[in-house]
């Protein structure tokens, strides 16, 4: 909404992202005012009046604040219209607002960047409002510039009056940044970090105590090459292909692993199997197959001593593997493919072993074949795509639930969801995507972190769960909570990327509380947008002796109505 011309108001919900998260922790509705844009489009301001979205900012282009000074107006006015003892205004009855939150551009001495209202309650009754300003200076790697933790106190207990103050730490640490594959350091859109809590701060930048709450936040993106399981990353793309295929009649596949066609590749697997039938007179025996290890061969023993290995792949496994590592480079191509394999079980020159309970088309063809007789299937539309799409479903299955569980009797667990055949094809795939990124996140861990069974079983519990409600989302934030010491050799010698302690006294609502910061990045997204000047040495090497750190101090006051 626009308010005289120039303020912009908008409402963010509690199912939003809050701006002012880093600083106010209130679980309720907020108006946030900024400076409000012009816009070009309208004739007259009247117009704007009539369409508030329009004097959106346009997108990509940053909230814009407002001078101090005006901001400071407006609180007051905010504060005058919810006291009920200001009669004179004949405002009726005042019903409490949400709380006030206006963007500063930095511009008085203190560098205010915030400021914010919070009307206090008795029941329906307005009692008084709370008062925050947020002030932010640096970047800086001078710890001169650093407070006391002491004089901080000290400040805070002649501001309102306590002489009992209580602390609490707070510090976020980058993880991936500390671990390392052959001591290459991961660099990716992944992150995954710590947030870790404390009771009682001694001293300004203390490292956390082994004792304190954590939470490990993983952000993590599939497809890193270095990654041990990139290679089921690949077969994941050309299985997604396939999808797209149902729908276009065009597969768009990854680079092809091997040089040969897809053709020569299935002429020479069919050569194979017939020498093997003719050498022996027996054929498909899983004694007879020739040992074709699951992609777990990617995973180093590291991992290996967690996910079980796969033992030998069926026939249509191994068609799988060798038709994604050509990735079929036509529709016609496939369609030879299947030609070639449905001729030579017809013929009977081939009895190829299956796994039982294989529920692909070709599966049950090649039962059929056993007993000499065979439907007939006609390879036209999308037909070769679903019946490659099917024999990669189940090989990719199998190597999930062997990566998560190994153990026949534990399949149940995925049964329900991850592994139904109860839906269509496509969203099949896209559960099996989601199996794919928990795998990514737990084998992260056990590379990276070094984590062990019994904190990797919380954490698929806590993905299982929100895949099962949710959509792919390969930039969610899971969240794990640990126990610092088990993280500890990744932090204690390392910066931190946001370290703080909150000073407060009182209880209740007339509690009271004094925060102090430091940050690698900007702790308030339009600093960026009037000082430039400000921000430009905010360069962070991570391997640097010094951080440099935007130094952030919240300040609360409270206002009673008498």
């Amino acid at each position: 909404y626009l308010f005289q011309s120039d303020v912009e108001i908008c409402l963010v919900d509690d199912g939003c992202k809050s701006p002012i998260e880093r600083f106010w922790n209130g679980n309720t509705m907020i108006y946030v005012l900024q400076k409000a844009r012009p816009n070009e489009e309208s004739d007259s301001m009247e117009e704007s009046k009539t369409d508030a979205f329009e004097l959106l900012p346009k997108e990509n282009s940053g909230p814009v604040p407002l001078s101090v000074r005006r901001a400071k107006q407006l609180i007051s006015l905010f504060t005058m219209v919810q006291n009920p003892n200001m009669i004179h205004l004949k405002l009726g009855e005042v019903v409490a607002l949400p709380p006030l939150w206006i963007r500063c551009d930095g511009s008085d001495p203190e560098h205010t960047y915030w400021l914010g209202a919070e009307p206090l309650k008795a029941g329906n009754k307005i009692t008084g409002i709370n008062l925050y300003m947020v002030t932010c200076d640096g970047p800086t790697a001078d710890k001169t510039c650093f407070a006391n933790l002491e004089e901080l106190k000290m400040q805070h207990k002649i501001m309102h009056h306590s002489s009992v103050v209580t602390t609490k730490g707070f510090a976020q640490y980058e993880l991936i940044r500390a671990a390392a594959i052959e001591d290459v350091i991961v660099e990716s859109e992944s992150n995954i970090c710590v947030d870790i809590a404390w009771n009682t701060v001694d001293k300004i930048l203390e490292t956390p105590p082994l004792i304190s709450a954590a939470t490990l936040n993983i952000a993590l993106e599939p497809g890193d090459p270095r990654s041990p399981v990139y290679q089921l990353y690949r077969e994941l793309q050309f299985l997604l292909a396939l999808t797209e295929g149902l729908k276009t009649g065009v597969i768009k596949q990854p680079e092809p692993l091997e040089p040969e066609s897809a053709v020569e590749l299935v002429q020479e697997f069919l050569a194979d199997l017939k020498r093997k039938l003719d050498g022996y007179c027996v054929s498909g025996s899983k004694d007879g197959m020739e040992k074709i290890k699951c992609d777990t061969e990617a995973v180093d023993s590291l991992i290996k001593s967690i996910f079980s290995e796969q033992g030998d792949l069926d026939f249509a496994e191994q068609l799988w593997c060798k038709m994604k590592c050509k990735c079929v480079s036509s529709y016609q191509e496939l369609i030879v493919c299947f030609t070639l394999i449905l001729e030579s079980l017809e013929r009977g020159e081939i009895q190829p072993w299956i796994h039982h309970g294989s529920s692909s088309l070709l599966s049950k063809l090649i039962q059929q074949s056993y007993h000499g007789k065979m439907e007939a299937v006609s390879l036209t539309g999308i037909t070769p795509i679903e019946m490659l799409l099917e024999i990669g479903l189940d090989k990719m299955k199998k190597d999930y639930v062997n990566f998560f569980i190994g153990k026949p009797e534990a399949v149940l667990l995925f049964q329900d969801y991850f592994i139904s055949t109860s839906v269509d094809l496509q969203e099949q795939v896209h559960r099996v995507q989601k199996l794919h990124h928990m795998l990514e996140i737990m084998v992260s861990c056990v590379v990276l972190l070094k984590f062990k069974h019994e904190n990797l079983f919380p954490l698929t519990q806590i993905c299982m769960k929100y895949y099962k409600e949710n959509p792919v989302d390969e930039k969610h934030v899971f969240q794990l909570p640990i126990s610092s010491a088990l993280v500890k050799k990744f932090y204690q010698d390392n910066h931190p990327e946001v370290w703080k302690v909150d000073i407060s006294s009182g209880h209740g609502p007339k509690e009271v509380k004094t925060t102090w910061q430091v940050s690698t990045n900007p702790p308030v997204e339009h600093m960026t947008s009037n000082n430039t000047g400000l921000l430009s040495d905010s360069t962070v090497n991570a391997s640097a002796e010094e951080r440099m750190y935007f130094i952030t101090v919240v300040k609360c006051s409270q206002v009673h109505f008498r």
